[in-house]
């Protein structure tokens, strides 16, 4: 089994410098790069990766300082060695207050340079194994507080494709209706994920406009619109080292896609406004309740973008096909419900199970929740009855669809405005609960709503 060497870059203005330090550390067991210069050594830094950096501190242009402010924006954890003469002592002990591993003055005997970088290398591999342990014993507490629930076949599968991709850094899609907890999936991948230590950032990408969700995604720098006072970091910068979940990839314009696209291949995004682009470091999980493969024959979503994304996908069930997860997700709801409220954990009756059981769940999971939380609410003491939950849960044949006399052949039009007034009348004419079962955002339906009122319907 070949033995690992730890990899250093050697960064100095002498070319003698480089070649005799080269040769010395080299031969005492490193993987070596060097880098002639201070902008040569940020070069090979950004580029390589190396687990130490040794920097000559007085170098034109770009200094030691400038090598070790870059080394620990990378990698905290990247021990950083200065090379001083007496006049620039000083400034390398200031460096090392700053967070420089250590400093060595010119000249010095070749076996304590050795020694210096030996314990970088052993003071790197100590931190990167308890980093490894940390996240491994984090990961595992994690997993078992956020898992999702559900023992139906069709879930489980789900779950364990979820499981089996977390680890690698491969895009994923997941698919399904509103309200079956995409989102939940997305949280439970990043957190079992080598990005766990890093951010997760979400966005609603059909709850923005156009112009504001590609500020908000990208940045923007001063005075590129009305109102851009200052610079704006993107999310996608925002979430470097983490998660970027994008729900309702769908709901994005074509000018949008192209720029997410650009992330996607290049790693790179542009601010608005901006020319110059900014590297991205981050995981992209999308999400969307739509039929991607119609969206692309419409010509509403690039087909590019969607093979992007579409590397790994997860087909996440409705709540009617696995009535089995109904009673295990009841009973967390309300248990989590009498958490918040400070009151005893409440059941559901026979009755109550056997109509929550029965129903169909057109919001899925989101609306099961707020089924019981209204239930909930009303039962003061004791289980939840029949008569406490929701009329359109215990009575849900008394909405017609379509009215009596629906007419011959309807279009699509008229069949998704009966759908829309059905949910809004099982919602109570709450519009913002109707969106969400419906799955668009409320400016959408209010606009679809309008509509109707001025076509007299």
């Amino acid at each position: 089994m070949t033995q690992y060497k730890p990899s250093i870059l050697i960064i100095d203005d002498e070319s003698s410098i480089l070649d005799t330090l080269g040769i010395l550390l080299k031969n005492s067991g490193f993987e070596v790069e060097t880098a002639q210069g201070g902008r040569a050594g940020l070069e090979a830094l950004k580029s390589s990766g190396p687990d130490i950096v040794l920097t000559d501190i007085r170098m034109p242009q770009v200094t030691g300082i400038d090598i070790l402010e870059t080394a620990r924006e990378i990698d905290s954890e990247m021990p950083v060695i200065l090379m001083t003469a007496q006049a620039s002592l000083q400034s390398a002990i200031q460096a090392v207050n700053q967070g420089g591993f250590y400093y060595i003055q010119k000249p010095f005997a070749n076996d304590e340079l050795v020694a210096i970088c030996r314990r970088a290398s052993e003071y790197r591999a100590l931190r990167s194994e308890n980093k490894h342990l940390k996240r491994e014993i984090r990961r595992r507490e994690q997993s078992k507080s956020i898992k999702p629930l559900g023992k139906a076949r069709s879930f489980i599968e789900v779950l364990r494709l979820a499981e089996q991709v977390a680890p690698t850094d491969s895009t994923v899609l997941i698919l399904g209706q509103s309200g079956t907890g995409k989102e939940v999936i997305a949280r439970y991948i990043h957190e079992l994920s080598e990005r766990s230590d890093g951010p997760f950032f979400s966005i609603n990408c059909g709850a923005l406009p156009e112009s504001l969700l590609e500020s908000e995604l990208f940045g923007h720098v001063k005075g590129s619109f009305t109102g851009a006072v200052r610079d704006k970091q993107g999310m996608f910068m925002a979430a470097r080292g983490g998660t970027f979940f994008l729900d309702e990839i769908a709901e994005t314009k074509p000018s949008t896609q192209v720029k997410l696209l650009r992330v996607l291949q290049e790693r790179e995004a542009i601010p608005v406004g901006g020319t110059e682009a900014i590297p991205v470091d981050v995981r992209v999980i999308a999400a969307t309740n739509r039929d991607l493969d119609e969206e692309i024959r419409r010509g509403s979503f690039r087909p590019d973008l969607y093979y992007r994304l579409n590397v790994i996908a997860l087909h996440l069930p409705p709540l009617r096909d696995r009535r089995e997860d109904i009673p295990i997700l009841a009973e967390a709801f309300l248990k989590r419900i009498a958490e918040e409220r400070g009151e005893p954990v409440k059941r559901l009756s026979a009755d109550a199970l056997d109509t929550v059981m029965a129903y169909d769940w057109p919001g899925n999971v989101r609306e099961l929740e707020n089924a019981l939380e209204h239930a909930a609410i009303l039962a003061r003491n004791g289980d939840i009855e029949l008569g406490q939950l929701p009329t359109r849960v215990k009575e849900p044949k008394g909405l017609p669809l379509v009215g009596e006399r629906p007419p011959d052949n309807p279009t699509l039009e008229v069949i998704e405005r009966a759908y829309i007034m059905w949910v809004l009348q099982a919602e109570a004419g709450n519009k913002t609960r109707a969106a969400e079962v419906l799955g668009i955002d409320p400016s959408t339906l209010y606009r679809k709503l309008s509509r109707y009122e001025s076509d007299g319907s």
